[in-house]
Order: C-alpha cells, then structure tokens, then sequence
C-alpha cells in the first residue's frame, strides 16, 4: 500500500486516506475513477477499498449493493480512536506491569549480590520500623521525600512525626510529601498538612499511590514488606540503583500531583480522582475495588460516579465508560 499518512496511527495508509477523503467528496465513484483521479492502480485502489471496509469505513449502499458509500468521519474515525486509545492503554498498563516485574526481579537481585555488604535490611513490626524512622530522621541532612497513601493518617503516628518534621526542617532539611487526594476528607490529617506547609515543607496530593515509601538523603529508602499490610513490617534499602530507582519514582508522582491548597481540573472539567476512578472501572475495577484503591469510603466513590454518569447523560457504567472514551475524557 502506500507511505505513512496522518490516519497511519488508525491503520490507515497514505493511500487508503486518499481513497476514502476522494469517496467523501464523491461516493458515486468505482474503482476505475478513483485510480485515475489519484493516480493509483486498480489494484491499490481495491486494496484500499477492502481494507476501508474492514475497518467498518465503508458500507454497501441501499439503492446500489455492488457500491460502497463511506462512513462519516465523525462516527467511523472516531469510533477507531477510541479503539486506538483503548488499546494504547492497554499497551500501557502491560508496559507498567513489565516495569514492575523488573523492578521486583531487579531487587530479588540486588537482595542476593548485596547481601553481605549490608544493602537491605528487613524490619520486623511497626515499633522497629517506628525507631527506626526516629534515627533516620535525626540523620537527615538534605532531603525527605515520602509517599503517604490510604487517605486519613492514624493520630499517634502523626503525633510521633510532629517533632521529628519540626527538628529536621529546623535544620534545613527538605520535606516533600505526597498524600493520596482522599487525605483532605480528614480533618487530622488536613491540619497535619497545613501546619507542615506553613512550617516550610511542600506537601502535593494524587489519587492513587502504589505504597508508601520513605526516601531519605537519597541514599537511604525505605519499602514495606507488604504494601497491603504495612504492620508487617518494612525493608530498609540502600543499594544504590534501587534507591536511584524509588527517586525517579517519586519524581515522577511528585511532577503530576497537585500542590496543597489547589485544585485542579483537566479540559474536560474533571479532577484528577474523577478521571481516575473513569480509569478503574474502565479497568474492571468494582466500586469497593476502586475505593480502596482511591482511599475513599464506598459512599464517597458511588456518589462521585452518579454525577459523572449525569454528567455524561449514561444511564448505566457500560454506557458511561463508553461514552467517556467517545468523549476523549480517557
């Protein structure tokens, strides 16, 4: 067929574009006035045709069925975006999924190479992971970058990091935290925020978080055992390419998150927990599913998804999902 169009990422070639904007313009046209007006064989232009027509481009007409009538661009290309988008999300949660097992792979390895020489630590239960956390907070010099996910933070632990955080910025010390967006339906933990940024630390908010994470001097980081149970215990790492790893992590969600006292909405009026929660159940997640992920209580998130599907005007999650990938909110 021919060279790259601007509907290639669509599947469309140069050629087959040519062939269904010139049926646009004429939908009477056969084959052998469509080579001769482009240029083409008959043989591309049949080609084009049978390719346009796999692609639900192209429709037999009702007055004529040995003709072909093509779709109108609105419903036919818009209908192979979203399939595009679809599966470029797609590629995308496989390509983070590939990450993480690198990653995991990556530290398995490191875990054995680096043993003798002290790279990781694992500590047992929240009272050693507790004084621990008070030693390296005495010991930081330069920076502090954590991940604080699940939404409210529970009052003794926040009591305990109080004059921790107060001594360490007092020194120069940098805080920068991330809270997932559910931590502003929590008075305590709102307060905490507050009085941390107007101490000097920086304090930024995203939907999701993947576990917490502790990032001290950048030498120096700190992991749960199991993210879904983090009174097991923690794992202190200081191998040099999975800390370098868990920075860049962290820079990464620090660069889309939204700083303390704003709001945020995207170009279709949606804030960033709306989108996400698009996202989840577009992913299969149900509504319990996707409040644990977001922190939010169960009420919370079905109420947040009636005044999407009202917004959109779906009357049920199928069409809403649908309807917002039409829209480009996904």
């Amino acid at each position: 067929m021919g060279d790259t169009g601007m509907l290639d990422p669509l599947g469309l070639d140069s050629s087959t574009e040519d062939v269904y904007r010139a049926l646009l313009q004429h939908p009477d046209w056969g084959v052998c006035d469509l080579a001769a007006h482009l240029g083409l064989t008959e043989e591309i232009v049949r080609g084009a045709l049978d390719l346009l027509a796999d692609m639900a481009l192209l429709r037999p007409s009702q007055n004529h069925p040995s003709l072909f009538r093509p779709v109108r661009p609105e419903v036919g290309l818009a209908s192979l975006l979203a399939r595009s988008e679809r599966e470029l999300q797609r590629r995308q949660r496989e390509i983070a999924d590939t990450c993480a097992a690198i990653a995991a792979i990556a530290l398995e390895y490191e875990a054995v190479r680096d043993r003798e020489r002290g790279s990781f630590e694992r500590l047992e239960g929240l009272d050693r992971v507790r004084a621990r956390l008070e030693e390296l907070a005495y010991e930081a010099q330069d920076e502090c970058m954590s991940f604080m996910p699940g939404g409210a933070q529970t009052p003794d632990a926040m009591e305990a990091s109080e004059p921790l955080d107060q001594l360490a910025i007092a020194r120069g010390v940098l805080i920068r935290t991330i809270y997932q967006d559910s931590f502003r339906n929590d008075a305590d933990t709102l307060r905490y925020a507050q009085w941390l940024t107007a101490l000097g630390g920086q304090t930024r908010s995203t939907p999701t978080l993947p576990m917490s994470l502790l990032i001290v001097d950048r030498t120096v980081a700190m992991v749960p055992l199991d993210p879904a149970d983090p009174r097991l215990g923690a794992m202190e790492v200081s191998a040099v390419g999975i800390v370098a790893a868990l920075c860049a992590l962290f820079e990464q969600v620090w660069a889309g998150a939204v700083p303390f006292g704003e709001t945020r909405v995207n170009e279709h009026g949606l804030s960033p927990v709306e989108h996400e929660l698009l996202r989840l159940l577009m992913d299969g997640q149900t509504d319990e599913g996707a409040a644990r992920r977001l922190g939010l209580s169960l009420r919370t998130v079905r109420r947040s998804m009636s005044s999407l599907m009202t917004r959109l005007g779906a009357r049920s999650r199928f069409q809403a999902g649908a309807m917002a990938v039409q829209r480009g909110w996904l």
